[in-house]
């Protein structure tokens, strides 16, 4: 945790750090088994998996914002967005970071960096055109609050083997569509039955990753939340903007949110539909309800104290 004057959530930082644990076995364990399975393609192996690791984790603020469509702004152009982050950084006791912009109409905003001085907080125009003052200060706050935690960082790292799974799983199954496996010799039977070994592995290991970086984003969200309100004062601002967000998604086009969705574990809030919400039970966010009554709650308790 950054010292900064964001409340602290130990709740956060154990499952960070169980995350971790369990996502660096998966990996030990996963390479082990490319490399007894695979043999004398150790060097394809380590390259191909360093060379992702180190460009999904060094290069994560650009790729991120590239993906996106999003570009950094200065305070000429955006005065009052960098204002706001201005005032919060300060309130927070923590290094600016980079502002960017995406020229989309989906109302969202995301952090992404690997610390606090390559971190990038960006909003789309979609969401400056919806929101009032108070309530981007809500979700400016939010996303300053992945920064600090460093949340963000790990969350990058974390995606890494899903993402790396994720591809050999994909490229073994297009290498036996395209008949890749239709063979007879006993040499080749045996090249598709390493495959077959391979692509299984590759898809639990692309599941169990999944479930974790799952887990993890739907506690960090609510974290980030509390964690806003709690430096702001004002958790019904930021209610307002989820209430508002959420509801303007279904007024986005369906293609539109689906281009989107692959980037919802590091959006403000999923990009959507309502039915949609409904019935995700993997979600990479916590129901609209449960993020409504934390803030609640927290209303409460500083109207008491």
């Amino acid at each position: 945790m950054a010292r900064t004057r964001f409340a602290p959530d130990k709740g956060l930082t154990s499952r960070m750090l169980a995350t971790m644990f369990f996502i660096g076995l998966l990996y030990v364990v996963f390479v082990g088994v490319l490399l007894v399975v695979l043999k004398g393609a150790w060097p394809i192996i380590a390259v191909v998996a360093g060379g992702l690791f180190i460009a999904q984790f060094w290069f994560s603020d650009k790729i991120a914002t590239f993906s996106m469509g999003a570009h950094e702004v200065t305070a000429e152009e955006y005065p009052e967005l960098h204002g706001t982050v201005d005032r919060l950084c300060a309130l927070a006791d923590m290094q600016k970071p980079r502002v960017a912009v995406a020229q989309s109409d989906i109302p969202n905003a995301f952090a992404t960096g690997r610390n606090e001085k390559n971190a990038v907080v960006c909003v789309t125009t979609g969401l400056l055109r919806r929101l009032e003052p108070e309530e981007l200060e809500g979700v400016l706050a939010h996303e300053l609050s992945h920064v600090a935690h460093k949340d963000v960082a790990v969350m990058t790292i974390a995606g890494f083997l899903g993402v790396l799974a994720g591809i050999i799983t994909r490229v073994g199954v297009q290498f036996g569509l395209f008949g890749g496996f239709d063979r007879r010799d006993s040499r080749d039977d045996s090249t598709g039955m390493v495959m077959l070994i391979v692509i299984g592995v590759s898809a639990v290991v692309y599941a169990i990753s999944f479930l974790l970086t799952r887990l993890l984003s739907r506690y960090r969200e609510l974290s980030a939340d509390r964690s806003a309100a709690l430096l702001t004062g004002r958790p019904s601002a930021l209610a307002s903007a989820l209430t508002k967000v959420t509801g303007q998604m279904a007024a986005i086009p369906t293609q539109d949110l689906r281009r989107a969705q692959p980037f919802n574990a590091f959006y403000f809030a999923p990009a959507i539909s309502a039915k949609e919400m409904a019935s995700q039970a993997f979600s990479t966010h916590p129901s609209l309800q449960q993020r409504l009554e934390q803030l609640g709650k927290i209303s409460a308790e500083l109207g008491r104290s």
